[in-house]
């Protein structure tokens, strides 16, 4: 169940603002999302104005760095620190005054003026915790990080984004989308690599399994790689994130792939069996498990049958000229099929830079960090970012389209001393960028201090960034969540930060 709480603000008939809501989420007795969504949009002239800011964005694209970049090898150097912090690798002016990069980020140095950096994320938990990173949970511990189906674990923000589009769809109170409201890509997380169990992060979790996100897959040919090593564990193989063949992949969704056998009449003969058995069980249709495998069957069918969405993710369809800006890597060609989703009308589409061929991979960087920097890891990132804020700039989507690209934490402003150098976890100051959506052009917020190692100045936690992510996309941050125990959870335990909005 959910219920909005807030400020005691009066509305014209003397009624407390936050008195006169219950909302029944999951499926439970009492309104719906969709109510809530209605009495925002019927009463919004007797409440006080909101911002300007509020649901600026139409549609989010949400980069995850899986592992980490390092704040001082990313978007905050410290030129003047000893060389065991500033490392070997040079800063360079970007189009940002006063905001200098990693000399590994040339073509992203020259879109920083269309970005807000955000130098001074701060939190208490130095893990791979993406489901602190994405989720409202409040804490987190090893355990929880590694089992999906920790009961502790949270909502996914995008799970949470495509429940209210669905509720508010569900009554007309939004248009009905032609593709869905929560994709992610490159493939399902953490299924690529070996020798771990799954992470939390991308689930919906007490919403319900039907609230996932729909995750794609990727045909294509990896085309140049680097040796990984992991305890006595070695990946020699090419990997898609280096290099992937411009000619020989679109991105298909995974869990609807049809056999070469399958045609739309056999598909049609099945839906009529399928409407057949469901009128021997009109009971469970009624249930909260019954409408989750309906909206999971809906969804298939609209899957299977979307052209809209097939064509979105049929890269061939780009010219090639646009699909080398982005760069022929799967993190690139990822980011170019997030514009393309976003155009096609999803709501939120995420990008996981996830780990590939063994744990310990992706951003995380604990051994042989300079050499993976400058072969495996920035010039992809480098391309995408520039290719991506520079074509929905293009396009004229920028200001509708929120694009904002954060990690788990940061790494460790010392280098150690390990097999190749590296940098460690490190969450107690850390950098992330948003683009776009109702936020300001070309600024920094907050500040490390001189070694890159604490917040010298304005904390952030990632709470923080989630409330003003749900803020943008007009969804209000204060609403209470109760579990599956009717236990009353905030959606998100942060606050709006007041410095990005434009």
């Amino acid at each position: 169940m959910l219920r909005i709480l807030g400020s005691a603000r009066k509305l014209c008939d003397g009624m407390a603002r936050r008195d006169l809501l219950r909302i029944g989420g999951l499926g439970l007795a009492g309104m719906s999302l969709a109510d809530l969504a209605s009495w925002q949009d019927l009463s919004a002239a007797q409440e006080v104005a909101r911002p300007k800011s509020f649901g600026r964005a139409k549609s989010i694209i949400l980069i995850h760095l899986y592992g980490s970049p390092s704040q001082i090898e990313w978007v905050d150097p410290k030129p003047d620190a000893p060389i065991e912090i500033r490392g070997e690798l040079n800063s360079i002016p970007s189009s940002l005054p006063g905001c200098r990069v990693c000399e590994l980020f040339p073509t992203f140095a020259k879109v920083m003026d269309r970005t807000t950096v955000l130098r001074s994320m701060t939190h208490p938990y130095p893990l791979h915790g993406v489901a602190f990173a994405l989720t409202g949970v409040p804490t987190l511990d090893l355990p929880a990080e590694l089992n999906p189906r920790d009961p502790r674990n949270w909502p996914f923000f995008g799970s949470v984004v495509d429940y209210v589009q669905a509720q508010r769809e569900r009554t007309g109170l939004a248009a009905r989308r032609s593709v869905p409201a929560n994709i992610a890509l490159p493939f399902k997380f953490s299924s690529r690599r070996t020798g771990e169990v799954p992470r939390s992060g991308p689930y919906a979790t007490f919403l319900g399994a039907e609230y996932d996100p729909v995750w794609t897959d990727y045909v294509g040919t990896a085309t140049k790689g680097l040796a990984k090593t992991l305890a006595d564990k070695r990946f020699d193989e090419n990997d898609p994130y280096i290099g992937l063949s411009p000619d020989s992949y679109f991105y298909v969704p995974a869990a609807t792939n049809l056999q070469a056998e399958m045609t739309l009449d056999r598909l049609n003969r099945r839906k009529s069996l399928v409407s057949q058995l469901d009128e021997a069980r009109r009971d469970l249709a009624t249930s909260p498990r019954g409408r989750q495998l309906d909206r999971y069957r809906q969804m298939t069918y609209e899957l299977l049958e979307s052209d809209k969405l097939r064509s979105a993710l049929d890269l061939r369809k780009e010219p090639s000229a646009m699909r080398e800006r982005y760069g022929h890597t799967l993190f690139g060609q990822s980011c170019l099929a997030a514009r393309r989703l976003v155009e096609a009308g999803s709501r939120i589409v995420s990008v996981f830079w996830d780990e590939y061929g063994l744990a310990g991979s992706g951003w995380d960087t604990h051994y042989n960090h300079y050499a993976r920097m400058k072969v495996e890891l920035c010039p992809g990132l480098d391309q995408a970012w520039y290719g991506l804020i520079t074509d929905l700039d293009q396009r004229g989507l920028l200001d509708d389209t929120l694009v904002v690209c954060t990690s788990e934490h940061g790494r460790t402003p010392k280098i150690t001393t390990g097999q190749g150098g590296g940098r460690d976890h490190w969450s107690r100051v850390y950098s992330s960028l948003m683009a776009g959506g109702g936020t300001k052009r070309g600024h920094v917020v907050g500040a490390s201090d001189k070694h890159g190692g604490d917040v010298a100045d304005r904390p952030i936690s990632p709470k923080d960034l989630l409330a003003t992510m749900y803020h943008l996309l007009g969804i209000d941050h204060q609403m209470i969540v109760h579990d599956t125990l009717s236990r009353p959870l905030p959606l998100v335990d942060g606050q709006v930060i007041p410095e990005v909005l434009a």
